[in-house]
C-alpha cells in the first residue's frame, strides 16, 4: 500500500530532529510513501513542485533527514519515507579551511547546508569525470564547487601512489590524488 506523503509532517519531524542534533536516519526504516516532487539541482538548489526553496533553514532541515539507499535518495522520518530526485551529488561544498602543513594539514569543508567535514579516512576526496567530490556522511557526497576547488589546488603537491606520480592533496595523513603528474600540462 502506498501512503500519500505528508509534506507538513516531514517539515515538523525534520525541525524536531534538528533541535536534538543529527537525526539517526540510519536507524529509521519507515514504510515507503512514494516519490514527491522535490529535486536537488547540481548547484545545490532544492526545488519543491518546480519552485526553488528559498528558506535556507528549511533546506538545512531537509538535508538533515536525507538518506541514500543504493542509487536513490529519500527524506526519512521515523514514520515515513519519500523519494526525491538528485541531479548529481545531494550536497555542495562551498568553502574549506586548512590547518597545518604538508602531510599534517587538515582540510575542513563546509557545505551549503552547513555540514562540516574534515577530509581524511572515511571522508575521501575523489575525482569523477574531472569534478571533485568529498564524502560527507553515510553515502552522501558533496560536489566541491569551482572556487573552492581552485583554492584547494594551490595546496596540492606531487606524491608517489601505486607506482605513479600524482598531483593531489593531503588531509589528516591521507593523500587524495587529483591528476597524474604526467597529465599536467
Amino acid at each position: 500500500m502506498i501512503v500519500k506523503p505528508d509534506a507538513d509532517g516531514l517539515m515538523k519531524a525534520a525541525g524536531a530532529a534538528a533541535k536534538k542534533g543529527p537525526p539517526p536516519v540510519h536507524l529509521w526504516n519507515p514504510p515507503f510513501c512514494g516519490p514527491i516532487d522535490m529535486r536537488i539541482a547540481r548547484d545545490g538548489t532544492w526545488f519543491y513542485l518546480g519552485t526553488p526553496i528559498g528558506r535556507a533553514p528549511m533546506v538545512k532541515l531537509f538535508s538533515s533527514i536525507l538518506k541514500r539507499e543504493g542509487e536513490d535518495y529519500f527524506l526519512v522520518t521515523p514514520v515515513e519515507k519519500v523519494q526525491i530526485q538528485v541531479d548529481d551529488a545531494p550536497l555542495l561544498a562551498v568553502d574549506f579551511t586548512v590547518t597545518g602543513e604538508g602531510r599534517d594539514q587538515v582540510l575542513t569543508f563546509v557545505t551549503k547546508t552547513e555540514d562540516e567535514v574534515a577530509a581524511g579516512p572515511g571522508h575521501e576526496i575523489e575525482m569523477r569525470e574531472g569534478a571533485p567530490y568529498i564524502h560527507v556522511r553515510a553515502g552522501l557526497w558533496a560536489l566541491i564547487d569551482r572556487k573552492t576547488f581552485y583554492r584547494m589546488v594551490e595546496l596540492g603537491c606531487h606524491h608517489e601512489k601505486d607506482g605513479a606520480s600524482w598531483f593531489g592533496l593531503w588531509s589528516q595523513g591521507a593523500f587524495f590524488p587529483v591528476i597524474r603528474s604526467a597529465d599536467l600540462s
